[in-house]
């Protein structure tokens, strides 16, 4: 059974997230530590000049645009 704000054990998902706000590459850095602190496994590649984060976690995207929120950047998840 999973917890909350996780996919099936042992499962992993490639998230795309839309993020707002990042400008410098301290905010790489936060956003990246903003995601690991989540899920300390995570794989983080951040593009700047598109706004957008990939993510492979075993957290929920809704728990990763959390995170990200908490550290001052608005996210959503991208589908299609």
């Amino acid at each position: 059974m999973a917890h909350q704000g996780q996919v099936p054990a042992g499962e992993r998902i490639a998230l795309l997230m839309r993020v707002e706000g990042m400008t410098c590459q301290g905010c790489v850095q936060a956003v990246t530590r903003a995601v690991q602190r989540l899920d300390p496994t995570a794989e983080v590649a951040v593009d700047l000049d598109q706004g957008r984060v990939s993510v492979t976690t075993g957290a929920q995207a809704l728990d990763v645009a959390q995170a990200l929120g908490r550290a001052g950047y608005e996210a959503r998840a991208v589908t299609g």
